[in-house]
């Protein structure tokens, strides 16, 4: 039997089977996530700090989670393939976390009802009653699906349109997460487009890596059915977020030799559609185009213990940590040989002067994605959608072993690459020049 053919047998079967129970069958990629039976792969949790529950030791932790699930039990249950809470009791979590997903899933709620769906154990894509008039103040006239819980402002608290569908009618979700990075599709309308995702419980902090969903319950009741997910692979994952936002992008690198490019060309090589630096060879590889201002993304893949870096605002001479406006370590932070650098040397750091936050990328040999945007003597660094780095070079005062940077207060030069030996590749590079 050809291959095709088995595909869309086992196709046809999961499509059978879903439909003997009444459910509707996943999209293509998806898996069903609920049973339509039983709380299987799920648990109970209120509103909690993860980050308090991960500190507590393994024996407390699950004591501390199976009280919640025995509470949970008493206000949820499963009725015609449906989720259904009585608007009481500890939310329900999956047991699994994820990284990088999409989440479909269909509501039914009631007047006066308030919920949401926390992501990565985080608060919230708000589900609200849209009539209730005492709550316009807090935006529940705009409708569901924002990202209700983020600073005033900020980008994705409220949704583009209210899209919500009356009530007795299913409301059908759509929602991404790449990093931080949020989108949320109600009804088949967009209403949060490619959003940072603030983290609540630790707003100086990205968003946590990974976490579990949670169905939020508050004060009547609401059904779920249909939660299908799908895991986005690394390659998705960085197209998806090098098109969000992509005018005014030039591409800086051709994929097949290094035309444009300046400086130690001798010491890299174009291997697979990527600039490589050559084993052992180091040094600065530069656009030939000075830049002031700009927005730079790229994807980088560094080999075990690999260590790289990008020269903002160089002059193509000296060390960039030091001569240039700063260098932003591209290094593999969680290898063995790195364990007791300074907070300031590891991946996305303004070296030696502004540390980034760490736990964000991905294993060697993996794709990642990054942008970085310079604008007068700030910097911010975005790795796999999360911001690692936002910060201004004039404040600072403290330097790692006390050397000073006469290069920070550049206001311009080339954008490259600071070799130091190691088999790190990049591609996909495109610059955006800003005012």
């Amino acid at each position: 039997m050809r291959l095709q053919s088995i595909m869309l047998t086992a196709a046809a079967v999961v499509a059978a089977a879903f439909s003997a129970t009444g459910m509707a069958a996943p999209p293509e990629g998806f898996r069903a996530i609920f049973n339509g039976k039983d709380l299987t792969g799920w648990h109970g949790m209120p509103h909690f700090d993860p980050r308090d529950l991960a500190k507590m030791p393994k024996e407390m932790r699950d004591q501390k989670i199976a009280e919640w699930t025995e509470d949970a039990k008493k206000h949820w249950s499963v009725e015609n393939e449906e989720l259904v809470n009585d608007g009481h009791g500890a939310y329900l979590v999956t047991d699994e976390e994820y990284t990088d997903y999409e989440l479909m899933i269909d509501y039914k709620t009631v007047p006066l009802a308030d919920s949401g769906i926390y992501l990565k154990a985080n608060p919230q894509v708000q589900i609200w009653d849209f009539t209730e008039t005492a709550k316009f103040n807090l935006g529940a006239d705009k409708g569901s699906g924002g990202l209700w819980n983020n600073s005033p402002g900020a980008a994705g608290k409220d949704p583009f349109v209210k899209a919500d569908h009356a009530f007795g009618e299913w409301n059908s979700f759509k929602i991404r997460q790449i990093g931080a990075r949020t989108s949320v599709w109600l009804n088949g309308q967009l209403v949060v487009d490619n959003a940072i995702m603030e983290n609540y419980f630790d707003r100086a902090n990205p968003l946590f890596a990974k976490g579990p969903i949670c169905l939020q319950t508050h004060g009547g009741e609401i059904r779920w059915k249909n939660i299908f997910l799908r895991e986005i692979p690394a390659e998705e994952a960085n197209q998806i977020l090098a098109g969000s936002a992509a005018d005014g992008f030039k591409s800086a690198f051709n994929g097949k030799d290094l035309t444009g490019w300046g400086g130690a060309s001798d010491n890299y090589e174009v291997v697979d559609g990527a600039i490589r630096c050559k084993e052992g060879k180091g040094g600065i590889l530069h656009t030939k185009d000075e830049y002031a201002n700009f927005v730079v993304r790229l994807e980088f893949k560094l080999p075990p213990s690999g260590n790289n870096g990008l020269a903002i605002r160089t002059d193509g001479t000296g060390d960039p940590a030091y001569a240039a406006m700063c260098e932003l370590q591209v290094l593999d932070s969680e290898h063995a040989n790195y364990a007791k650098l300074d907070p300031r040397q590891y991946h996305g750091s303004a070296y030696g002067m502004i540390p980034a936050k760490r736990g964000f990328l991905r294993e060697a040999g993996t794709w990642n994605f990054q942008e970085v945007t310079v604008d007068g003597s700030k910097i911010k660094v975005e790795l796999n959608g999360n911001v690692i780095l936002n910060g201004d070079l004039s404040t600072v005062t403290e330097y790692m072993s006390n050397t000073p940077h006469p290069g920070k207060d550049r206001k311009s030069g080339f954008f490259g690459f600071a070799g130091h030996g190691d088999a790190v590749s990049f591609r996909n590079i495109s610059i955006k020049p800003l005012p």
